[in-house]
């Protein structure tokens, strides 16, 4: 009996001592906190109507930037058409609507060249566009045709539906003899011979068509032009940022290279590559679809940016860099639900 009730009494003590015992505090983790919301840049951009009245600066790199201050170039000159005005993207920097002025003139009074047809430069705040083009968005680049202006003045809806002409051969690595004459040579080489020139983009038949049609001659305007994909309907020009422009990104000089050896015999090589038809195994399992690239928001943008269009969450230093925030489109919801635009008319509908 003895033992049993000293058993007891252990068990009732054990009893009382689990009970007393603290009860540990459940862990949680703490809610994250969700990354401040930055609209996609182009859908605020691409809704600006008119620039911000301001002086004008160009802000970040060709790809990734805006600008102040912006002009349009008039939609009709005594030589030159501005073209796609339902676009409203024949604005830029006051120097290139300069350069595109004075490219008109001297190619017509020197070269004979009948005009210029200038398709897309940037919007009226610069930044990335919609559609169309990764650059363009500095007000420092635009495009313009190959193909000659009319004698006739284009209507706005011809300015829509007419065509540019493509210079490429059938077989895509030269140009149509029938099509590509001197005149868009004389006319590229004047468009790059400009002290304010960085760059002249051109389909790499066209920059092999220039080497061959400047001979052995050493020029420096040549050295400019380098090829790349498309333009075969138009030539991209691109200025270096202006005297004095503080945070506009300039790309690295061209260099004295011609770009007419390996440069362009390798762009020609890629063209030329046949296409691969082998049929590779089917996948065991179902491959995941591959996820869509996010859009550029404003927060990637240089901060003057955020300020051009209302958005700045840093007044002092946008103050400091000497902007001042204007009206902002109205700013989409969160994880807004956005239909997805209409891709843009093919190249052949003119840049």
């Amino acid at each position: 009996m003895r033992m049993l009730f000293i058993l007891v009494l252990s068990l009732l003590f054990g009893l009382q001592a689990a009970e007393a015992k603290p009860k540990r505090a459940k862990h949680r983790a703490k809610p994250v906190a969700a990354a401040p919301y930055s609209p996609a840049a182009m859908e605020i951009f691409g809704a600006q109507k008119l620039p911000s009245p301001l002086a004008a600066r160009s802000f970040g790199g060709y790809a990734r930037g805006c600008i102040a201050g912006a002009k349009p170039l008039p939609i009709d000159g005594p030589s030159w058409q501005a073209m796609r005005l339902s676009r409203n993207r024949n604005w830029g920097h006051p120097v290139l609507v300069a350069y595109l002025e004075r490219l008109a003139e001297d190619a017509k009074a020197k070269d004979n060249w009948p005009g210029l047809l200038v398709g897309d430069m940037a919007q009226p705040m610069g930044g990335p566009m919609l559609t169309g083009h990764a650059s363009h968005q500095i007000g420092l680049d635009a495009d313009v045709w190959l193909t000659p202006m009319p004698a006739n003045t284009l209507s706005p809806q011809e300015r829509e539906d007419k065509a540019a002409t493509s210079m490429l051969a059938e077989d895509g690595v030269s140009v149509d003899p029938r099509i590509w004459s001197e005149g868009q040579a004389k006319l590229i080489k004047r468009a790059a011979s400009y002290p304010e020139v960085a760059r002249i983009f051109v389909h790499p038949a066209i920059k092999k068509a220039l080497c061959v049609w400047n001979g052995d001659k050493k020029e420096p305007w040549l050295s400019k032009v380098r090829p790349w994909w498309g333009h075969h309907y138009h030539f991209h020009v691109r200025l270096a940022c202006p005297a004095g422009s503080q945070g506009c990104i300039n790309q690295p000089p061209a260099g004295t290279d011609d770009g007419c050896g390996k440069e362009v015999d390798s762009w020609l090589k890629k063209l030329k590559k046949p296409p691969v038809v082998a049929t590779p195994p089917a996948p065991t399992t179902p491959a995941k679809p591959a996820k869509p690239k996010k859009p550029m928001t404003v927060a990637q943008l240089p901060a003057e940016c955020a300020a051009l269009v209302g958005l700045d969450k840093k007044p002092a230093a946008a103050a400091a860099a000497g902007i001042v925030p204007v009206d902002a489109v109205p700013v989409p919801e969160r994880n807004p639900s956005v239909a997805k635009k209409s891709a843009e008319k093919s190249e052949r509908k003119g840049g």
